[in-house]
């Protein structure tokens, strides 16, 4: 069937079944990717599922920067979600088949939970900017009405350059079925076409520039300007203080950038690192933050860090 599927189609037809095959060059070791990939998965569902879990259930973690960690951990659930189990029965299975449409929906909520993605981290890095600069009018600047208007902004934003990218990669006929990835990456579908993908490239890098670089120079300015500030402060006390909470913020934005920067270059480098290389790193895009994110937060976030320590030992002392 596979080989079937192979075929060019006849005619003016395009394909409209696809085949995932990342890592085709471990061959018969591809299937042993399942056992690392299967624990960072479960790593990445509990650890976010216990972060939103104390964050909700308890009220005083209820201010602002806390309900934005939690947004954080929602996207650092969910994107995984969109991709692993598809990915872990492909590894395991061979289950490799996917329909174009089911291509696209994958390619538009991994693209879409990516934005939204850094559009929270501006929030937070906002919210930061305005706590630690302007704290007398903290509540005036943050409340509900300035997210919703903010969030609105952003995700009409997100949405619309997402459907553009998503229906302009649709839109093309395939002179290929195999897609070299092991989930539905917007380039690794594309260079399947048939005609030309300049347009797919510019209206991808527009994207990246009105999204990922928008909300990364936001959040440069907030933090340059927070450490400008902090260390010119006569109180070294509230210079930790501040210190400490931005680089926590700071470790999971670098996580999260890095990995994505680096997903991003490996295509327009495509010579540059094997096949094999250029799908790993795409794929821990995905994974590394939504497993390591969690934690970061959990041990340096000490209101986090003492109810879920509360968590365990009740635990502890519930009688079998």
């Amino acid at each position: 069937k596979q080989k079937e599927m192979e075929n060019y189609p006849n005619g003016n037809s395009s394909y409209t079944e696809f085949l995932l095959t990342g890592f085709s060059g471990l061959k018969g070791q591809r299937h042993f990717l399942f056992i690392p990939f299967f624990i960072m998965f479960v790593l990445a569902l509990a650890a976010n599922s216990v972060l939103i879990f104390v964050i909700i259930t308890t009220r005083s973690l209820h201010a602002p920067m806390y309900i934005l960690i939690s947004a954080i951990a929602c996207v650092d659930l969910s994107w995984p979600i969109v991709i692993a189990p598809k990915m872990l029965f492909s590894l395991l299975f061979n289950w490799n088949g996917i329909t174009l449409l089911g291509c696209l929906t994958q390619m538009f909520f991994v693209n879409f939970i990516g934005a939204l993605q850094s559009s929270i981290l501006m929030g937070m890095a906002l919210d930061r900017y305005v706590a630690i600069l302007y704290p007398l009018h903290y509540n005036d600047y943050v409340n509900v009405a300035t997210f919703v208007k903010l969030y609105a902004v952003v995700i009409f934003r997100n949405l619309i350059l997402n459907i553009a990218v998503v229906t302009l990669a649709g839109s093309h006929t395939f002179c290929s079925n195999v897609i070299d990835h092991c989930f539905c990456e917007h380039m690794a579908l594309v260079k399947l076409a048939c005609g030309s993908t300049t347009k797919n490239s510019i209206v991808g890098l527009v994207a990246s520039s009105c999204i990922t670089s928008v909300d990364c120079l936001c959040i440069l300015i907030s933090y340059g300007k927070i450490f400008n500030s902090v260390f010119r402060t006569s109180s070294v006390k509230s210079c930790q203080k501040a210190i400490h909470t931005c680089v926590t913020h700071f470790i999971v934005i670098g996580i999260s950038y890095v990995c994505a920067m680096t997903a991003f270059l490996t295509y327009r480098t495509e010579n540059a690192m094997s096949s094999n290389s250029r799908v790993l790193i795409s794929v821990m895009y995905i994974l590394v933050p939504g497993s390591f994110n969690p934690i970061v937060y959990g041990i340096r976030t000490k209101e986090i860090r003492e109810q879920i320590i509360k968590i365990v030992q009740c635990r502890k002392i519930v009688p079998v």
